[in-house]
C-alpha cells in the first residue's frame, strides 16, 4: 500500500525537473515506479499520484453518469488537467511548463506526502493553507475523526 508522508524542500532544475526525495521514491509502488500521473490541484498546486492510486481516483471519476451536464463539466476539468510522466534513471521527473505556471512553482518547491499522493506547491502558497491555529486543527480533527 502507498503511504506517503511528511514535508520535504525541494529544488527544481533550469528544465524544470523535480528529484524526487529517496523517501517518496520508496513509497512508489515497484510496477509502477517509472510512470506517474501529475494533476492541478484544486488549490493552486499541483498532485503526483502513482498509476494505482490514480487509478483509484480516475474509476470514480469516469463512473460518473456522462448524461449529467454536471458530471460531464466535472469529467472534463479533471481530465484536462492531467499528466503521465516518466521517472528516469536519476529519479527525476519533468512538471510540463504549463503545470508550472498553473501552480506559480519556480525553483524552491515544497512536497507534502498525503497518504496516498504527494502535493507539490509554491512555498508561499503552501504556508497560506496551512491550518496556523492550533485549536481549529483540535476543532477539525474532533469533527471529522472522533465519533
Amino acid at each position: 500500500m502507498t503511504f506517503f508522508t511528511s514535508e520535504y524542500e525541494v529544488k527544481l532544475d533550469a528544465k524544470g525537473r523535480l528529484v524526487l526525495p529517496a523517501r517518496i521514491k520508496a513509497q512508489l509502488p515497484d510496477a509502477d515506479s517509472q510512470e506517474l500521473i501529475i494533476r492541478k490541484g484544486l488549490e493552486q498546486h499541483l498532485i503526483i499520484y502513482p498509476m494505482v492510486e490514480f487509478n483509484k481516483v480516475f474509476s470514480k471519476i469516469s463512473g460518473l453518469n456522462e448524461f449529467n451536464p454536471e458530471n460531464r463539466s466535472l469529467q472534463r476539468s479533471f481530465m484536462a488537467g492531467i499528466v503521465t510522466v516518466e521517472m528516469d534513471n536519476n529519479g527525476r521527473i519533468l512538471i510540463p511548463k504549463n503545470m508550472l505556471n498553473y501552480a506559480q512553482l519556480d525553483k524552491d518547491l515544497v512536497l507534502v506526502g498525503v497518504g496516498n499522493r504527494v502535493e507539490v506547491w509554491n512555498p508561499k502558497l503552501y504556508e497560506q493553507h496551512l491550518i496556523q491555529d492550533p485549536s481549529e486543527l483540535s476543532k477539525l480533527a474532533e469533527k471529522h475523526l472522533i465519533e
